[in-house]
């Protein structure tokens, strides 16, 4: 058989679905996004097929990319068990998760100071939503994570605060008082649609949820779309293609903690905490 997968490639490939993009999986990695390309690129070459497609400035795997990716996933596992029980693995593994909230604007210089503070750890991130984050640092998958939490105490550390701001399309415009405000929100279970819900029912308004999005990239892109109106986590830069809503209700800003699993080292998790909170501050 002379086709071959790479296991570096694999491991790009795992990255971008779990970072959510080239971009952050690049960051992740420490690679340019255009390694992070090339390693696609390869495995469609060995494979003679199409992984991944382009919509609009998002990727999307493809049937046979989503089938690869799960091979991927075991294909490495089995890799680094074999080097971990040959006592060839050189560095112990990190995993830091993330809310897509947080990583949009923070995760590139939060992966290259993590790694700075770490050097002997091999830090590796996955994103995903806080509620499965939370669940997943309680069961010990994930070692440590930034997420939006109201709980203090126990394994949660301050790691800063989020203002939240309300984001439409710049033409957009709210119907009259008493209508029904249009409003683009994230999937069930989500803190930052609670928060937007309950504020706009504070002032006696009835939301309605035009649309519904997976992640942050559909939820850009509804509101872009002129619509309905969004509430995100404010920071730098602004966010492209939409403008700031201050004629709707100011809410408080957002708690940031980083929740560490269960055994996970005091002095570790208080350093990236640290960490943490000098990026949130640096980028709000």
């Amino acid at each position: 058989m002379s086709a071959v997968l790479d296991i570096v490639a694999l491991r790009s490939m795992v990255a971008v679905a779990d970072c959510g993009g080239f971009h952050r999986a690049a960051a992740a990695l420490s690679l340019t996004q255009s390694a992070v390309s090339q390693h696609l690129r390869k495995l469609e070459r060995v494979l003679d097929r199409k992984l991944v497609v382009r919509e609009g400035r998002q990727a999307k795997f493809t049937a046979s990319g989503e089938l690869l990716l799960a091979e991927a996933r075991r294909i490495l596992d089995a890799h680094d068990e074999a080097l971990r029980r040959l006592g060839a693995e050189e560095r112990r593994t990190l995993v830091f998760g993330s809310t897509e909230h947080a990583a949009d604007r923070l995760l590139p210089e939060l992966a290259t100071r993590m790694r700075a503070a770490f050097p002997a750890l091999e830090v590796r991130f996955r994103l995903d939503r806080t509620a499965r984050l939370a669940e997943a640092v309680d069961r010990g998958s994930i070692d440590i994570a930034l997420l939006i939490d109201m709980s203090v105490g126990g394994r949660s550390r301050d790691a800063g605060r989020l203002r939240m701001d309300w984001y439409a399309a710049p033409d957009w415009a709210p119907p009259g008082p008493g209508e029904p405000l249009p409003m683009v929100v994230f999937d069930e279970p989500c803190i930052m649609r609670r928060l937007a819900v309950d504020a706009v029912t504070g002032i006696g308004r009835h939301p309605d949820l035009v649309c519904e999005a997976a992640d942050l990239a559909g939820v850009l892109a509804a509101a872009r779309s002129g619509l309905g109106v969004t509430l995100l986590p404010s920071a730098k830069p602004r966010l492209e293609g939409l403008v700031v809503r201050d004629d709707l209700p100011r809410l408080d800003s957002a708690p940031l903690r980083v929740r560490a699993r269960p055994g996970l080292d005091d002095d570790l998790a208080d350093l990236v905490a640290k960490t943490a909170r000098e990026v949130v501050e640096a980028h709000t």
